[in-house]
């Protein structure tokens, strides 16, 4: 483990997710083969399900980062407090297809359990995939919900993953 965090139990978090998620975003990073991808995400959650602490993520399909979450047995979410802002948005327009994004934002990625994250985080959540289902159109009660986020139907992509560690500097 790296010496600049400590590991925590998902109890021991203390900020409110509707902020470390909805306002701070966070980046999605899976392993596939011998690279990673990282995307920045503002939409997913954290509670329980199936008596086990889970994280909730949605990835489009056109997204690089889903080729790496769906290949990967386990994925890291990085939470930052809201201060590199500018390096997030940057990597969630800049696909890592066209470029090695990583890099050029100025993160550092590092390992834990052979998956990737990143030194400058203050929180990271590393995830065992559980489940997955893709966004159907069937499926929205409430359509003005799919018809604003959804004109072209590239449904979400939903993942369950069972939050199997997590670290805190």
């Amino acid at each position: 483990m790296n010496k600049n965090f400590i590991e925590i139990t998902p109890n021991d978090i203390e900020k409110n997710t509707f902020t470390m998620i909805g306002n701070e975003y966070m980046l999605i990073t899976a392993k596939k083969d011998d690279k990673i991808n990282t995307m920045t995400a503002a939409w997913g959650g954290l509670g329980v399900m199936w008596n086990k602490n889970v994280a909730y993520i949605v990835v489009r399909p056109q997204r690089y980062t889903k080729e790496f979450v769906d290949f990967a047995d386990c994925f890291s979410l990085s939470f930052f407090n809201g201060e590199i802002k500018d390096k997030l948005a940057y990597l969630g327009t800049v696909s890592g297809r066209d470029e090695d994004k990583i890099t050029k934002s100025g993160l550092t990625a590092i390992f834990e359990d052979n998956i990737p994250y990143f030194e400058e985080a203050k929180l990271v959540l590393f995830c065992k995939k559980l489940f997955i289902s893709e966004f159907k159109e069937d499926n929205f009660i409430d359509k003005e919900i799919m018809n604003k986020n959804y004109p072209n139907k590239d449904f979400h992509t939903l993942y369950i993953g069972e939050i199997k560690k997590v670290l805190k500097k």
